[in-house]
């Protein structure tokens, strides 16, 4: 076949009533494609922005980029990996793991790359969500299922001057290709998970390393090392084994949940082995008591690493604490009123986690914008269906964030919840379905609650609240529990359309 009647096939097969339409290409997109291969919906896409799968894997190529799950549960239930290089995967490794699934798993012809999604709308007539594309394309399906996930968007900080800078300046999810920092005066601005491992890996080479920080992070030790030939081995040749260290390393997890959750209180220990983190690593007095967070651990994210302290314990790196109040075309104002020239400013600042969805991206019942339905920030039933939203799902959406465990696990018992929704419409000929608005606000208010005993709430100002205090990104409580609730679609709690 010629590419231009693939081409033509393609388009043709584009402009037909889909089952469903995916967004994104990272773990949410391609476990949502296995799946509805499997489930028979063999009549789908997958809409991905860039020019390739991955997803925020994909997209974060800073150096020192890795994961902080351990490799054999930080991948999918159905395709195990008995060749992990490390105990905790690094980005190529993840990446090239998500790579080879959609190419296992028949993914490829489901793809329409550089189709960054500019709008959706529900037809309420035909029971319909048509997706447009900046690229002037248009496709149409049953459903529409959003794996665009928290980490797609980078977050930059409202600084006067900041596009005055004259130097290199960048995002760490923006990394640019052969960028050299070697000898230069280089500015790290935050100092969150990107920054705690891009830091180790700059400080050695750069002339200079101005470390901002608004509020420091806990960073405990990463129990990392690289995977043995023989464990390799005994993975492939005996997959139980894999499954065993894979169920091991989810029991360990799950059990912090009792310090996030239940008993917050144990969080102080936690708090001890931090600062012995530091105070072997870091012999500088005032960096020290710069680096201590005044807060109980697991408030923000709990960070890991072997590296970091020792990266800011170099004499080449300074640690500054003071406010920025501009940036100059040369370099960084502290309110100190010091400028700091650089050659170099990247910006670790994380991701527009409250901002899930621009306005006027998604309408649905009545042309209603999806941001109207959320006066108080993002929510959802089982953080997966909006009430006013019919046949919308969300894969990693409000509150199924995770503090203590592996999302993809969180992922696959979201996909399982959609596919089987997708299974009963199509057995008992439903046109759509739509979350109870009572329904969904006992699940928020049920959620809200038990978030207020947890150490996210014990006073820090962090990424998971937004800017009325409101926690719209965790999970609080077991992951298994969740799994439990979310085992098989729950019809009672949806208004339905039937065929006619």
């Amino acid at each position: 076949m010629s590419n231009t009647s693939a081409n033509s096939s393609a388009a043709n097969a584009d402009q037909r009533i889909l089952s469903a339409i995916v967004v994104g290409s990272g773990f949410s997109g391609l476990g949502m494609g296995v799946q509805l291969k499997r489930a028979g919906f063999d009549d789908f896409l997958i809409l991905e922005r860039a020019g390739g799968v991955g997803g925020t894997w994909r997209d974060n190529r800073y150096p020192g980029c890795a994961c902080d799950v351990q490799s054999h549960l930080y991948s999918f239930s159905f395709e195990p990996n008995p060749g992990w290089s490390r105990m905790f995967p690094t980005q190529p490794e993840i990446l090239a793991y998500l790579q080879r699934v959609a190419q296992k798993y028949g993914l490829m012809p489901h793809m329409r790359f550089n189709a960054n999604v500019t709008g959706a709308r529900y037809d309420e007539a035909r029971a319909l969500w048509t997706v447009g594309t900046a690229d002037g394309r248009s496709f149409t399906a049953r459903a529409l299922v959003s794996g665009m996930g928290g980490l797609s968007n980078p977050g930059f900080p409202d600084i006067p001057g900041r596009e005055s800078f004259g130097g290199a300046s960048f995002h760490t999810a923006q990394w640019p290709d052969g960028v050299d920092l070697r000898g230069k005066r280089v500015a790290i601005i935050g100092s969150a998970a990107s920054a705690v491992q891009v830091a180790p890996q700059l400080a050695p080479i750069v002339e200079r390393l101005d470390y901002y920080q608004r509020t420091p992070s806990w960073v405990m030790p990463k129990p990392d090392r690289p995977m043995k030939p023989w464990e390799k081995k005994l993975f492939t040749a005996l997959p139980f084994t894999q499954r065993l260290l894979r169920a091991g390393i989810y029991a360990l997890l799950e059990s912090r949940v009792l310090g996030f959750t239940v008993h917050p209180k144990i969080m102080k220990a936690a708090a001890g082995m931090g600062r012995a983190h530091i105070f072997k690593h870091v012999k500088d007095p005032k960096k020290r008591e710069l680096l201590v967070p005044k807060y109980t651990p697991g408030c923000k994210r709990i960070l890991i690493s072997n590296d970091y302290y020792p990266a800011l314990a170099r004499e080449n790196v300074h640690i500054v604490n003071d406010a920025i109040t501009r940036i100059t075309p040369t370099g960084v104002v502290t309110k100190d009123g010091q400028q700091r020239d650089v050659d170099a400013i990247i910006y670790a600042t994380g991701f527009t986690i409250q901002d899930m969805v621009p306005r006027g991206l998604i309408s649905g019942v009545g042309g209603r914008d999806l941001l109207d339905a959320w006066p108080k920030g993002p929510e959802a039933f089982l953080g997966i269906s909006v009430s006013g939203f019919p046949n919308m799902f969300f894969l990693m959406g409000p509150n199924t964030g995770l503090g203590h465990n592996s999302m993809v696990y969180m992922i696959e018992s979201q996909i399982r919840y959609v596919v089987d929704a997708l299974k009963q419409m199509r057995a008992k000929r439903l046109q759509a379905v739509d979350v109870k608005p009572q329904a969904q606000q006992a699940f928020v208010e049920e959620t809200q609650a038990r978030l207020t005993q947890t150490v996210w709430s014990s006073g820090c100002n962090s990424w998971y609240l937004n800017a009325s205090g409101r926690n719209t990104t965790l999970w609080p409580g077991f992951t298994f529990a969740y799994r439990r609730r979310t085992k098989s679609f729950k019809l009672d709690q949806y208004n339905s359309i039937r065929t006619q």
